[in-house]
């Protein structure tokens, strides 16, 4: 390194590595692991994961990876973050929701919140929350003047607005310094409930709500487009964009047409995503759906200034557990990150308990601390788009941007996304990516911590007041006659699991499967800790026992079981495993299965006792579902 250098060389020292070369590294590990016999390509190939909307993840990202030029920060297409300075001013908008109807419990919590963190209230006002007539009850003590109000107010989103923009005035809050987000969203509401019967009505209310604030008020936006609704029936990451973008462009179109100036609507939209625990599939969606606004911004003929996405990110509801919730902190606090990084203007975390009911205090601040560690300890809000520049994240986000922006022109082709709704083609894509999805849960290829991967059963559970109903959630394929449905990932673990609690409340007991070891401990163990793990996902407790021909039916009828699993190693099968199924049936085993794969030894097996074979990979939920179902006819 010359004197003059400003660089200094870390692999100078070092000869370049190809492609090629790892590829050759990856095809010694795969002969090593007996995985495969690939070679160049087709070895690498071998690591890839698929992830929805056709997206591929490759094991390795070069250079030669990576997307065109995205421009800097505050400026088109807004990939790397809507202003030039990011949040490293202030930091992101900490945004906490509440959902009482009680005017002065939800007045405690939102004062608690407000004095412990957040930077704003967003309030559930109407069906569901807080009357209109106690919004001023709710807000007392709130300085309008420093914490925005985000509102939720579904049907009422009008009456509510009035009733906020009201306080604004009576609180001296001069209407060109309220900061405010009144949360109209016909197009939402017509999502959750599939209810059309107003929509027109309530288009020409919310132009009208935003003319009102373009004249008077320009700090207060009057529309949201909430894309949670398609994220929580099932939707993918693209699903969810597309869909966005079909809403914002038809309030573009009502906006205009009610005679706003392009500009001037824009400015009038924030825009609502959900944020998981796939931390690097948020980033890029994020970073995505400002690309793709822009875009439309751009053909409408929006002025630079006015074009770029004012982002709400929300932890998703989808990921949260019911089941050992506590885990829900941990990715909570991944996708909080994710919005975070992604360049979200304004982020909630969702309290742990938040699929329980009512949150407590302790699991609100917990949701208001991890923002706070995340942005006072971990200082993310310090640098722009800490993830661009990564080959990964730059592709990902523009294959992303390609995924959504075709379903965004499916959604328009089929007539808009009132129409979508109406025709029940939105509802049935939705359903259709969730049913894949669906099945990679139940297989447990998605595994889920706490539920279908090591669960807890003597746990105690975590009770919390019921929350208020929220609106819509009909079927997934209800076109017309009602609203899309709300999903979660343990939905089908949860009904297994509450089997499970019935059978505990009638008996006192929870349904018992042996686990029966034999040979060499070596031999069972491993497939003894599978099936453990296995059978509790659907609240089967294990008795684990090691046993051989002669004392499996005695250990059989000590153990309480109705049902056997024989865990062994493929060599023990061969030599004992008939005859350990054949005692159990003997015993009275209402069914009995085999802990691994049964190879070309179905047919002997079969006809000695064994009804069925559990091993990585199967249908978890058909197999602990038909379980249960056994144990209760008997």
């Amino acid at each position: 390194m010359t004197a003059e250098s400003t660089e200094l060389p870390l692999a100078a020292a070092f000869p370049d590595a190809d492609r090629e070369q790892w590829q050759r590294l990856v095809e010694g590990v795969l002969r090593k692991s007996g995985v495969a016999q690939a070679t160049g390509a087709a070895a690498e190939d071998t690591l890839a994961t698929d992830l929805q909307d056709g997206i591929r993840i490759r094991p390795l990202y070069t250079a030669e990876d990576g997307a065109a030029p995205v421009g800097h920060p505050g400026f088109p297409p807004f990939v790397r973050g809507g202003s030039p300075e990011g949040t490293t001013v202030a930091g992101w908008d900490v945004r906490q929701r509440h959902v009482l109807t009680d005017p002065r419990r939800a007045n405690e919590a939102v004062l608690a919140d407000l004095e412990n963190g957040t930077t704003s209230v967003w309030l559930t006002v109407g069906d569901g929350g807080v009357p209109v007539a106690g919004l001023a009850e709710a807000l007392k003590g709130v300085y309008l003047d420093l914490a925005p109000v985000v509102l939720d107010a579904g049907a009422d989103f009008a009456p509510a607005a009035e009733e906020l923009l009201r306080l604004y005035a009576e609180a001296g809050v001069p209407p060109a310094e309220a900061v405010a987000s009144l949360g109209a969203d016909p197009l939402g509401l017509l999502a959750r409930t599939g209810d059309d019967s107003k929509l027109r009505v309530q288009l020409e209310a919310a132009a009208r709500l935003a003319g009102r604030c373009v004249a008077d008020a320009p700090g207060v936006r009057a529309l949201t487009v909430d894309a949670l609704p398609y994220h929580e029936a099932g939707g993918s990451a693209a699903e969810e964009l597309g869909a966005s973008l079909a809403t914002g462009v038809a309030y573009l179109r009502q906006l205009t047409g009610a005679g706003l100036h392009v500009d001037d609507a824009c400015r009038q939209l924030e825009f609502r995503y959900a944020a998981t625990a796939d931390q690097f599939l948020t980033i890029a969606k994020l970073r995505a759906a400002r690309r793709l606004w822009a875009r439309v911004a751009e053909v409408c003929g929006v002025s630079p200034e006015a074009s770029a996405q004012r982002q709400h990110a929300v932890t998703s509801t989808v990921m949260m557990t019911r089941r050992d919730p506590w885990v829900n902190m941990l990715r909570t606090t991944v996708a909080g990150l994710s919005a975070g990084v992604g360049g979200a203007d304004a982020v909630t975390v969702l309290p742990f308990d938040a699929a329980l009911g009512v949150s407590d205090a302790f699991a609100r601040r917990i949701a208001r601390n991890t923002q706070s560690v995340l942005l006072e300890e971990s200082h993310l809000s310090k640098v722009i788009d800490p993830a661009g520049g990564s080959w990964y994240v730059e592709r990902l986000t523009d294959e992303l941007a390609r995924a959504a922006w075709s379903f965004f022109q499916d959604i328009e082709g089929a007539g808009g996304q009132a129409e979508a709704l109406r025709s029940g083609m939105l509802a049935d894509r939705l359903a259709d990516t969730w049913a894949r999805r669906s099945a990679d849960l139940a297989h447990r290829r998605e595994p889920i911590t706490g539920v279908s991967e090591f669960p807890h059963l003597a746990e105690a559970p975590v009770d919390r007041e019921p929350a208020p109903a929220p609106v819509g959630g009909g079927s997934p394929r209800t076109g017309s006659g009602g609203g899309l449905p709300r999903v979660r990932r343990d939905d089908a673990y949860e009904r297994l699991r509450s089997r499970s609690d019935a059978h505990l409340a009638a008996s006192g007991d929870r349904p018992k499967v042996l686990l029966a070891g034999f040979g060499p401990v070596a031999a069972h163990t491993a497939r003894a800790a599978f099936a453990a793990n296995l059978f509790q996902a659907g609240g089967i407790e294990p008795v684990q026992e090691t046993v051989d021909a002669e004392s499996v039916a005695g250990v059989f009828a000590r153990s309480g079981a109705r049902i056997a699993v024989l865990c062994s190693s493929d060599a023990v099968y061969g030599e004992q495993a008939t005859a350990v199924a054949a005692a159990l049936k003997s015993a009275g085993a209402l069914r009995v299965y085999l802990a691994g794969k049964p190879g070309e030894r179905r047919e002997e097996f079969e006809a000695a006792g064994v009804d069925s074979f559990v091993f990585a990979g199967c249908d978890a939920v058909e197999v602990l579902s038909s379980a249960l179902d056994v144990m209760e006819v008997a």
